[in-house]
């Protein structure tokens, strides 16, 4: 497993805030990371491509944070377990947690028929257990601290009936079964452990995509608004610092929606309209 720590001139000094972030070498993920950057926040950053995720590990450096950038895989826990020993072991702490990263294999776009049980099992291996694994992880150092906050990404496709088969403008069942589980995560986490400092919120992104795919995504689901990637860092951002996001803690939050609320995204129109960075 490769590991890359890029830090700031000053390091880690213990005082600033660190986050975790999965799914983190592009769109959302980075997104994430580097909003919590910006806004000061210390960072463990995960996914399975290295390269990637240096290059957002430099960026986030470049915008003050230390960074441990290690190259880790959702369905394999021992690799999950290893990049929670080394954030602790580099920080000491974890203040948030973004369960971002989701699995990407075949499961994603097969018929039920076409879709082996393995890959069904491989699915919630890093759509549900992975999330729980690094919650386990991180929440007795937010204990510790006496505070921490959670985040989780569901889908709205949980409570959508899909307009189609995966085929076409739909979903898959291996997708969207994983995402019903880690959507009652948060719910759990703020039942058992509410009173102790520890919050987690329930959050989804809608329709996202960047680049090419944004214009394929508004061709693929005519009606249904797409979002960037950038408008879902911001919401995040917002859910972590703002006293009042406690409102929100049983809801399963919009964050393309909240981010054009707020006005989070400078240039930005809402869901639907293109973004130039």
């Amino acid at each position: 497993m490769a590991e890359s720590g890029i830090g700031s001139e000053a390091g880690h000094d213990g005082n600033r805030p660190v986050a975790w972030v999965t799914g983190a070498s592009r769109g959302m993920g980075a997104s994430i990371a580097l909003e919590l950057a910006r806004a000061g926040y210390d960072l463990a950053i995960t996914a399975r491509d290295q390269q990637r995720l240096d290059r957002v590990a430099q960026e986030a450096s470049a915008l003050g944070a230390d960074v441990l950038a290690l190259c880790a895989d959702l369905v394999d826990r021992k690799t999950l377990d290893t990049f929670a020993d080394a954030a602790l072991a580099r920080f000491g702490r974890c203040d948030v947690l973004c369960n971002i990263g989701v699995y990407q294999g075949p499961g994603g776009k097969q018929l039920i028929m076409d879709t082996a049980l393995d890959e069904l099992a491989i699915s919630f291996e890093a759509d549900v257990i992975a999330p729980v694994l690094l919650c386990q992880r991180a929440i007795p150092a937010m204990l510790a601290a006496g505070a921490g906050t959670i985040v989780n990404m569901s889908s709205s496709s949980v409570v959508m009936e899909p307009p189609g088969t995966v085929e076409g403008s739909g979903w898959s069942f291996a997708y969207v079964a994983a995402k019903a589980g880690i959507d009652r995560l948060a719910s759990i986490i703020n039942v058992e452990l509410g009173d102790q400092g520890i919050r987690a919120f329930n959050v989804e992104p809608g329709f996202v995509a960047y680049g090419e795919r944004f214009a394929t995504a508004l061709r693929k689901y005519p009606g249904i608004p797409v979002s960037p990637p950038q408008a879902i860092g911001p919401a995040v951002l917002w859910l972590v610092r703002q006293a009042d996001a406690e409102r929100l803690l049983s809801k399963r939050v919009n964050l393309p929606g909240l981010t054009h609320k707020f006005g989070l995204l400078a240039g930005w129109d809402g869901p639907g309209s293109n973004y130039e960075a």
